[in-house]
């Protein structure tokens, strides 16, 4: 039950391809070389939330800035962190091995190259077979050293890909596909679809560049797809809203996911494990499409109540489905209300935190899947403060309870989140009602009031740890098929959805390309 993903009938257009769903981060960081927390520590919080995982180690930076003595420190710890994963890397795969496990969590090998001209790439491989890293000054480079090392079984793609070229962002001019299927579009540091986003890059390293977005890529002919990891600097793979990947596969082993990368039959999505899909034919995302008059098929399903589903083609909006104003529900309720029911847990005064222990149980209804949404600290940089041990978050459900021990930061800032939460797909009857257990506290909730709103309440006073259960979405507001026209699509054109949810998070596909096939 928990982490159970869509079944085939929520998700009838991918399941007719013979795909799934499946969600993970192939970008993040511990201290296996510059980073927090321990490498156990990550893969557990990984197989907590996530399908598939790479821990990413910081290996090389060939333009490294050593002769500027105001960034000293950076280099530093850079320098640090190579040799820490140079020594490491041997020996980390046999915990690698330990935490994979057929069928259920998929663990990759991978490592990074930073570099200010080509801009920052991970590398992954392709299953745990032991491998040194092949480090090189360029991506032609290490193309050509993977390709004679490790033939077929090592990708790279480029990350934080916003940032400007010289500045650590992409070089479309030297993205090959033979090297990189996919590339990078959302993290911590922003997201890079376009010049403008709702989340801006804020780091240190500067804001983004037009030239160097999603949207610039396209419009260049450049195919690729597109995915989201945390880039994660806390031993917390999946750390809610910073950034996840959704491969389509039709199971969960690590040639299955491989076959997917590589196929680009990906979505960037920010935190939620939505499902956001599109065929024309029998082309879905990634694919190559000839030109004509088409039909794009759409099925989605959020994780909160969606706003918009947006048709990108060819750089500008062709197309803009609002569910609340063209209900389309993929299974309308017949037998009972389906839904999202969210438990959301922090707040309280600053520096603080809060170790919540509760349950939930279900009057009239029962719990069809758990999806945890957890966070980790939020420290980037290994001089900003160490890693802060704490016991593992522990959620256990059946048919009908949920039982939690959870630890919750209080928010630093006013625009910063820390909450963590879980949320369950429940169905519910007419008089279902919903019995929590909050740290002492006892409520009973019936269906109508969540369905007016959101409840929220705290432990104590002002300033003390919080709780809110979100509202309940009902299924139109949630879900969404249907079609639109793609009429006099011609080679060199590109199509992708974007989808925006009322609680903040977002997912993308990767485009549909126009092409003259041979």
């Amino acid at each position: 039950m928990l982490k159970a993903r869509l079944p085939a009938r929520l998700t009838p257009l991918a399941a007719s391809f013979g795909l799934r769903p499946f969600y993970g981060d192939i970008h993040n960081h511990c201290g296996l070389s510059y980073g927090h927390g321990s490498l156990e520590d990550a893969l557990a919080r990984a197989r907590q939330q996530l399908d598939f995982v790479s821990v990413t180690g910081h290996a090389h930076w060939p333009d490294m800035p050593v002769d500027q003595p105001e960034v000293a420190h950076i280099v530093a710890f850079h320098v640090e962190g190579f040799a820490r994963l140079a020594r490491l890397w041997p020996g980390h795969f046999a915990t690698l091995r330990r935490f994979h496990q057929d069928g259920t969590f998929t663990v990759f090998p991978g490592y990074e190259i930073h570099s200010f001209r080509h801009g920052d790439y991970t590398i992954l491989y392709k299953d745990l077979a032991s491998r040194e890293m092949v480090l090189a000054d360029s991506p032609a480079e290490l193309l050509a050293g993977l390709s004679a090392r490790y033939p077929g079984t090592a990708m790279a793609f480029p990350h934080h890909i916003g940032y400007r070229q010289s500045a650590r962002g992409v070089n479309w001019a030297s993205l090959d596909p033979r090297l990189s299927p996919v590339v990078e579009i959302i993290s911590m540091h922003g997201c890079s679809e376009t010049s403008l986003t709702e989340r801006p890059f804020l780091h240190s390293m500067g804001p983004s560049d037009g030239r160097s977005t999603l949207r610039h890529g396209l419009a260049l002919g450049h195919v690729f797809g597109v995915i989201g990891n945390t880039d994660h600097h806390s031993g917390h793979p999946g750390s809610y809203g910073h950034g996840r990947t959704c491969l389509y596969a039709p199971e969960n082993t690590a040639a299955a996911l491989w076959d997917s990368l590589w196929s680009r039959r990906t979505n960037a999505l920010t935190g939620d494990c939505s499902h956001l899909f599109m065929a024309a034919g029998d082309t879905i995302q990634g694919g190559i499409l000839p030109p004509g008059d088409h039909e794009l098929r759409i099925e989605t399903v959020g994780g909160s109540f969606i706003d918009t589903i947006d048709v990108i083609r060819s750089g500008r909006l062709a197309a803009r489905i609002t569910p609340e104003l063209q209900p389309a529900p993929i299974t309308p309720s017949a037998e009972g209300l389906e839904t999202i029911l969210v438990l959301e847990l922090g707040w309280g005064a600053r520096g603080k935190s809060h170790r919540w222990t509760g349950r939930l149980a279900l009057q009239g209804g029962e719990i069809l899947a758990v999806e945890p949404r957890l966070r980790g600290v939020e420290i980037v940089s290994p001089l900003e403060g160490e890693a802060q041990a704490s016991e593992p978050d522990r959620i256990a459900a059946n048919r009908h309870t949920l039982a939690f021990t959870i630890l919750a930061r209080a928010n630093p800032n006013n625009m910063t989140p820390a909450m963590q939460a879980v949320a369950l797909r429940v169905r519910l009857s007419d008089y279902a009602a919903i019995r929590a257990e909050l740290d002492g506290q006892h409520l009973q909730i019936d269906v109508p009031r969540l369905q007016e709103g959101a409840l929220s309440g705290n432990l104590g006073g002002i300033d003390s740890p919080a709780f809110r259960f979100h509202p309940l979405p009902r299924p139109h507001q949630w879900q969404w098929q249907g079609a639109v026209p793609l009429p006099g699509f011609v080679t060199g054109e590109t199509v992708y959805l974007r989808m925006r949810q009322a609680n903040g998070q977002s997912s993308w596909t990767s485009p549909i390309f126009c092409r003259t096939r041979a």
